[in-house]
């Protein structure tokens, strides 16, 4: 009797945990949307009436080195190119960091763009690997664009030789793989110029995915929502964290990532902090929080600007295969960034960050995945013995379930009254299926592969895994 007693008492204890994790999970989820719709709101307001034509004319306008890592990227890399060279802004150059690729990237660089090998001169304040060359156009309209061969050293080893070798104060990361809005630079650097006694480290702009969308001469001049489900969904998942996520905390001044695929830093910073970690697989992240921590802890005033605007569209993968390797990637990146800064764990002396986004990390986006995992078999262990009604554990799947589509749902209306880059009735009925279909057709698969990053970050795996493309749709593609 006593132990069917302590065994009672520890199942309901266990259900009433895994209840309030879920009811914990999906009310901070709201309270963030309703921040971020707030805030969404007053941007839009703010910014109804900027002209950024007067900034790209202006000689206040800051100085920007836009900075592109390939690897690869032969089947896009001459449109990504293409793209950077005709933004709308006057003073800024393109790098183009050529990280060993394995294909032809750098022979249709060379093509395309006319190049020819430079002695330059540059102090290498981060160290990296080997510069096998650089290389600048003989067409005079190419003027500002620089590209640097090297051995393959990552991501993060091909950001620090463009961070070495720019000329500008401010530099924007991207990926080659990435298609820029033309006003991209234009809007990313404004918060730069507005009068404030905080030291500007750092701004971070939104992410779409451009599968399906139509590109002319390197920009998008077509946006479709993705006729692959896979990348369809993760439309739907870009614009929860885009818009409801990552404009809430930057509202809230406690921002931990900016996306690696565009944002824009202040090179001395970033340098005095070492540059980006080659040593994890999340260095966007990682220096993001370590560019953050620095500024605290030598009690600097800064801020992390966040802009909703979409003016970056890359390429989702379209198999689960390519997925696999980035979603796992993804979770190994957190687990490295929160351990190397554990310090700040509820630590008041990193103010909100320390408080509240650290922590707010580790719970809710690093161990959902395994508390989900665990909480999903034991309840269903349980029902299959019998110990816990059927009926509990399916209303509780169909409380998740109808959150999940009703969140999502909400993310598709914000994007429909803000932005609506989505105008067509196919398209919204095609994310709205997505909508129905994420939660049974690609949830479970993104916790798979969170549970296999920690395995692999467990084992000391640290490779990056190759994301083979399989290429942007252009506008002759279509005749």
């Amino acid at each position: 009797m006593l132990l069917t007693g302590i065994v009672e008492t520890l199942i309901t204890a266990f259900n009433g945990a895994i209840l309030f994790y879920v009811l914990l999970v999906t009310s901070s989820y709201f309270i963030l949307a309703l921040i971020s719709m707030n805030g969404l709101s007053g941007y839009l307001k703010e910014n109804a009436f900027v002209e950024y034509k007067i900034l790209k004319a202006s000689d206040l306008a800051p100085a920007l080195t836009v900075i592109a890592p390939a690897y690869n990227e032969g089947k896009n890399i001459k449109e990504n190119v293409h793209s950077l060279l005709n933004l709308n802004y006057n003073n800024y150059e393109v790098v183009v960091v050529n990280d060993g690729s394995k294909d032809n990237t750098m022979e249709v660089l060379i093509k395309s763009y006319d190049l020819e090998q430079i002695d330059y001169e540059y102090t290498e304040r981060i160290p990296t690997k080997n510069i096998r060359g650089i290389y600048k156009s003989k067409n005079p309209a190419f003027q500002n664009l620089l590209i640097a061969d090297k051995e393959n050293g990552g991501k993060a080893d091909a950001l620090n030789v463009g961070m070495n070798i720019s000329s500008n104060p401010y530099i924007i990361c991207i990926d080659a793989d990435c298609v820029i809005h033309k006003d991209a630079l234009l809007i990313l650097s404004k918060p730069l110029l507005e009068k404030s006694d905080k030291h500007v480290i750092a701004t971070g702009g939104v992410v779409r995915i451009a599968n399906s969308c139509v590109i002319t001469a390197g920009g998008l001049t077509e946006i479709n929502a993705p006729v692959n489900l896979l990348a369809r969904i993760q439309v739907i998942e870009y614009l929860r964290a885009f818009l409801l996520a990552r404009m809430a905390w930057g509202k809230l001044d406690g921002l931990l990532l900016i996306s690696g695929a565009f944002g824009l830093f202040d090179k001395e910073i970033a340098i005095k902090c070492g540059g980006y970690n080659h040593k994890t697989v999340g260095e966007d992240m990682e220096l993001v929080v370590r560019m953050r921590r620095y500024m605290l802890e030598n009690k600097l005033k800064y801020s992390v600007s966040y802009i909703p605007d979409p003016l970056c569209w890359t390429e989702a993968p379209e198999s689960f295969d390519i997925l696999l390797k980035q979603r796992s990637r993804w979770t190994r990146g957190t687990m490295e960034t929160l351990w190397i800064h554990r310090v700040m764990f509820l630590n008041p002396k990193y103010k909100i960050l320390g408080l509240l986004s650290v922590p707010y990390w580790f719970i809710f986006e690093y161990m959902a995945p395994i508390i989900e995992f665990t909480g999903f078999f034991i309840t269903l262990f349980f029902a299959f013995l019998g110990i816990l009604s059927f009926q509990y554990f399916l209303l509780l799947l169909g409380f998740v379930y109808a959150f999940a589509v009703m969140f999502s749902i909400l993310t598709l209306l914000t994007e429909e009254y803000t932005y609506h880059q989505y105008g067509r009735v196919r398209d919204f009925t095609r994310l709205l299926v997505g909508v129905f279909v994420e939660p049974i057709y690609f949830h479970f698969f993104t916790v798979y592969a969170a549970l296999l990053g920690n395995w692999e970050e467990m084992r000391g795996n640290k490779a990056w895994g190759d994301m083979e493309r399989t290429g942007f749709q252009k506008a002759e593609d279509k005749k």
